[in-house]
């Protein structure tokens, strides 16, 4: 159904395929920047990834003004205002960003506070309503084919007091230019290609089933579904096919940009409330989380999620399975998916497996149910509710 009214905004230029990362010079020249701070962690220097990224600005006559490579797997406010103070000592002008979601949200931290002129990312709480700013050109590579952070106008980051992560939603946070290039995945452990992979394809299946669902992000989440059908196992199984590497890229991105101009839902409020109060990973989360989730959400989506079929499973498929059992069918597939990462290559399948504890779990149902995700979700939640799915996904 046509909404009466709604907003896409993807404006990041994307530089994707073989030696994308060539480009990257021509592209801060484009944005006149001379000096750019390159952000990244320190397993991706260790593994030579972020030299990768290093000779390409170098064949093109460009170093970075500056480094910091010390961002954590869950980056905090505290990192984040730390690196915001570097980047005016080394009197940088732009940021590169080499990393998966943590480096490329915490990424966008610093831009914020940058372009307010704030020391503290507290301090631009609210930052929907925030202007423009300071102008701080802004190029994200990721490293992993998941979060679509590099396509998103959200910033997942830690408040490390409260430890809770807090989502920051903007305009201003997308990247001038994302630069895909298939060398940056080629080495990521099965494991986290599946996890990663299962945290895309749940970006476009809420994307395309909560409230604020629109065509635009409708045809970006079902496409990017159709590729992760095509390549994800290919790209767990075989990590060195660059093909499938970057088809999952693209995927993600894609599914990045139609999460962010319509939202998710109770899997992804569910999802960070498990990260913030249990520190379990997010693609795990999400892996684990989805059926459930999707079961609670059916009396609402049986519709949505049956055409979803089509997507995930192909014409065929979807053709010779009756209309009332497509639904259940696309719940299946996805259990299918998660049972065959588990045995491939220890993809948890419940919440027992991560480091996630009954005892906390009243204290996260608490955090979902006040993360901005849950708005959307077409069914209202519960605080009860939530620790039902949480029991269930044990």
């Amino acid at each position: 159904m046509l909404p009466d009214y709604y907003e896409f905004y993807n404006p990041p230029k994307l530089l994707s395929g073989n030696f994308a990362l060539e480009n990257i010079p021509g592209a801060l020249a484009d944005l006149k920047a001379k000096k750019p701070l390159l952000l990244s962690d320190q397993m991706l220097k260790k593994i030579g990834t972020l030299q990768t990224v290093t000779d390409a600005l170098l064949s093109g006559g460009m170093t970075p003004g500056g480094s910091f490579t010390e961002i954590p797997a869950d980056s905090s406010s505290l990192v984040v205002n730390q690196i915001a103070a570097l980047f005016r000592s080394l009197g940088c002008d732009s940021i590169l960003a080499v990393g998966g979601g943590s480096v490329l949200d915490t990424a966008k931290g610093v831009r914020m506070l940058i372009s307010q002129n704030a020391g503290n990312i507290m301090d631009v709480m609210g930052c929907e309503t925030i202007d423009c700013g300071e102008r701080v050109p802004f190029i994200a590579v990721p490293t992993t084919a998941g979060t679509g952070s590099e396509s998103t106008m959200v910033a997942v980051i830690l408040d490390p007091i409260k430890n809770i992560k807090m989502e920051f939603i903007s305009y201003h946070l997308l990247p001038d230019v994302a630069v895909l290039d298939p060398r940056m995945t080629l080495t990521l452990p099965p494991r986290i290609t599946a996890s990663t992979g299962m945290d895309a394809l749940c970006h476009a299946l809420e994307a395309y089933t909560c409230l604020q669902k629109n065509p635009v992000s409708d045809a970006f989440a079902a496409g990017a579904l159709e590729i992760i059908r095509d390549h994800l196992r290919t790209a767990v199984n075989n990590g060195k096919d660059v093909k499938a590497r970057q088809a999952m890229a693209n995927a993600a991105f894609m599914a990045g940009a139609a999460f962010s101009n319509s939202m998710v839902g109770m899997i992804h409020a569910i999802g960070h409330a498990l990260g913030g109060v249990c520190h379990v990973p997010h693609g795990e989360a999400m892996t684990i989380l989805m059926p459930y989730c999707m079961e609670y959400n059916f009396d609402m989506l049986e519709g949505l999620y049956g055409k979803l079929l089509l997507y995930l499973a192909g014409d065929e498929i979807y053709a010779g399975t009756p209309r009332e059992e497509r639904g259940r069918g696309t719940i299946s597939l996805i259990r299918q998916m998660t049972s065959e990462f588990h045995e491939s290559c220890g993809l948890p399948m419940r919440l027992s497996e991560t480091k996630a504890r009954r005892e906390d779990f009243e204290k996260v149902a608490q955090a979902a149910l006040k993360d901005g995700a849950m708005i959307v979700n077409p069914k209202q939640v519960g605080q009860q509710d939530v620790l039902n799915i949480l029991e269930k996904a044990f």
